[in-house]
Order: structure tokens, then C-alpha cells, then sequence
């Protein structure tokens, strides 16, 4: 009988998952410098391949089963697995980028929500950046929580706080964050939301991609019939932010982050220390 593999990964692979943490974070970073009226969102993938294969890296997410591309890329009322298409974004439209690069044979993972900037309607604006800052806070609490917490579903209360407190946003319930390593998605599931149970310990080695999704109403969604879309049932937007982080013995490192999420963390306090 084979036994089950750990979800704590050794020094040295964590090590190894430093480059592939880089390639994501400069792919998604490549990909925000583009996004702009009239540009689509297949124009926005090939930024995003070339720069993770620039790096020496393979973009993970063409790994998956049936699906052909670097990013998702999801639009507006899309939640997650919007595919690249053809079509112009518009002024005002809010994106989510998710991208991920295999280096070596280890993954990184991240995401990241942009509005379209819109002269026009600044109030549509202000309303789609405030949701993606709301979204982008209750990330780094979690994070935060991940570097004092004990196990793994005390970091749900946390992002939760953020996002209900907030105003009338919507939680995503049915997509949660992962472990990652050899592969993109690995166990254990990661919660945005409180839930019972400790799930398992935190401790060095632990590698966990944290990912809030969050709508302006309803949390119920539907597949579109690409068979891969999730967008909302009541239409409204949403947004999604990720990032994939490292705990070790001398404290977490936020693998995605070109900095090691100093920047994300400082309001909470909390001091990144870069894996050894």
C-alpha cells in the first residue's frame, strides 16, 4: 500500500519553488502594465506566456486538461476560469488575471483583479476598485494570519472579517485556495470563510496558495457553456486575488510577490523572511 503523500515540503524544495513563485509574479505584472481600452484578453495571454517562458518556465495552467491557454481571464460578471477571447476590453470592465508557471518541476500560482480605467463613469470605477481593494486586503489578512496561526482554517476568520465588514459582499463558498508544489493544485483546501474543523498544522514546509473570491451580490454561480467560465447568477462582478505563500522555520515568504509580500504585510505588522 502506498502511503500518502506529505503536504510539507523540504528545504530544498522549497527553495525550489522560489523561481516559479518569481516567473508568476512577473507574468501577472507584465500582463497589468497592458490592460488598457481595446486591448483583449488573448493579447494579455501571450504577454503572459512569454515572459513565464522568457523566464525558462512552462505556463501551468496549459497543463490542465482541455485548456489551451496561459491565463484565465475573467471578466466582470466572470468569477474565475474566464478564457482569452477576442474581445476589446472596454473602459470600466473589471479583470481578473490568474496565471501560473511550472520551473523545474514546481508551481507557482497568483491572481490579480484590474478596472479599466473610464473617464466617464468614475462612479462605476470607484465601485470596482473598492471591491478588488476589499478583496486584495482580506489576501494579505490571511496571509498575515497564516505566519501566528496554528492550523490551517483559523485563516479563514480573517479574510472573512475583511470582506464582511466591508459592506454587502458575497463570498465565494464553492472555489477555495489549495496546496501547491509538484503540482498546481495539491491538498489541503484553503477556506476564505470560517469553517469547522482545525485543518492540518502550520509548520515548515506547509506551501498553500490563499485566493478570495468576492461578489457584489449573490454567491451562486453557473458554468457557461465553455465548460469552464464561472460567472454569477445575478450578473453583478466580482474579483479575485491570489497568492501562493511558503512557511518555514524562520517565518513565510510569499512566493508570488516580487518582494515577498513586505509590502502587503506591513499593515498587519508582519515581516516576510526570505526562505534560506
Amino acid at each position: 500500500m502506498v502511503g500518502k503523500a506529505s503536504i510539507y515540503k523540504s528545504p530544498a524544495e522549497l527553495r525550489s519553488m522560489v523561481a516559479p513563485g518569481l516567473a508568476t509574479a512577473a507574468s501577472l505584472a507584465a500582463v497589468r502594465a497592458a490592460i488598457k481600452p481595446g486591448v483583449t484578453t488573448l493579447e494579455l495571454d501571450a504577454i503572459a506566456e512569454r515572459v513565464i517562458r522568457d523566464a525558462g518556465g512552462v505556463p501551468n495552467f496549459m497543463k490542465e486538461p482541455g485548456y489551451r491557454h496561459t491565463i484565465c481571464a475573467s471578466v466582470n460578471d466572470a468569477v474565475v476560469h474566464g478564457i482569452p477571447n477576442d474581445r476589446p476590453l472596454e473602459p470600466g470592465d473589471i479583470v481578473s488575471i490568474d496565471s501560473g508557471a511550472e520551473l523545474g518541476g514546481w508551481n507557482g500560482d497568483a491572481a490579480i483583479t484590474v478596472v479599466v480605467p473610464d473617464a466617464a463613469r468614475p462612479e462605476i470605477v470607484a465601485e470596482r476598485e473598492k471591491i478588488s481593494a476589499v478583496t486584495e486586503r482580506s489576501l494579505w489578512a490571511g496571509i498575515a494570519a497564516l505566519a501566528s496561526a496554528k492550523h490551517l482554517n483559523e485563516i479563514g476568520g480573517p479574510i472573512e472579517d475583511v470582506i464582511v465588514s466591508a459592506g454587502n459582499y458575497g463570498i465565494i463558498e464553492d472555489f477555495v485556495g489549495h496546496g501547491i508544489g509538484r503540482e498546481m493544485h495539491e491538498e489541503p483546501p484553503v477556506f476564505n470563510y470560517r469553517v469547522r474543523g482545525r485543518g492540518p498544522a502550520i509548520k515548515p514546509g506547509l506551501v498553500v496558495a490563499i485566493e478570495p473570491m468576492v461578489t457584489m451580490g449573490t454567491i451562486e454561480t453557473h458554468v457557461l457553456g465553455d465548460d469552464w467560465t464561472i460567472v454569477t447568477d445575478d450578473g453583478l462582478v466580482a474579483a479575485h486575488w491570489e497568492h501562493s505563500i511558503a512557511v518555514h522555520p524562520g517565518g513565510i515568504w510569499v512566493l508570488t510577490a516580487e518582494d515577498g509580500g513586505a509590502a502587503g504585510l506591513a499593515p498587519f505588522g508582519v515581516v516576510p523572511v526570505p526562505i534560506p
